[in-house]
């Protein structure tokens, strides 16, 4: 099994709850972008700690969500969703070196834990995704407030709670 991490956004996250699936329809669809630790996340970091490898792919899938939420960004928290899928289920590739895409429908019951931003952040992750092009661009301000969205700690939440989540 690999432990992949989705990014999402509450939005998103209240309609993966109303058809209790991620990825419907699968075989018919795009794949799922999500990251896990891969060959470029082990060549990138030295430290061969596992926990240290999960969290650099939990930590870019946190990013992800910051750029989900830029289409969408009504209720701005990131969400992260961390499950485990076989091994072949899983392609490398994509614009981070945590990148993969899931070919496979996970019922949302299988998801072992969210990690979600505390309410108190908001307005950092508000900042961060006004910052967003302008960080792409090269901006140093502008990098330094997605990265302090980045500093921001993800709150661990068990599958249980994703209604008091989705109802906030």
């Amino acid at each position: 099994m690999t432990r992949v991490y989705v990014p999402t956004t509450l939005s998103a996250l209240a309609e993966t709850a109303k058809r209790g699936v991620l990825n419907p329809g699968a075989a018919d669809s795009a794949p799922l972008q999500a990251h896990a630790v891969t060959a470029a996340i082990r060549e990138w970091y030295t430290d061969d700690d596992v926990e240290s490898l999960e969290f650099a792919a939990l930590t870019e899938a946190a990013e992800a969500s910051l750029r989900l939420l830029a289409a969408d960004p009504a209720k701005p928290r990131r969400i992260v969703l961390a499950l485990d899928v076989p091994a072949n289920s899983v392609s490398a590739g994509g614009s981070y070196r945590s990148s993969i895409t899931l070919d496979i429908e996970v019922p949302l019951a299988d998801v072992v834990s969210l990690h979600v931003d505390e309410p108190e952040s908001e307005d950092i992750v508000l900042a961060a995704i006004a910052a967003l092009s302008a960080a792409d661009a090269g901006d140093e301000d502008a990098q330094f407030a997605v990265e302090e969205a980045g500093a921001c700690d993800l709150l661990w939440y068990d599958i249980s709670e994703i209604d008091d989540l989705i109802g906030d």
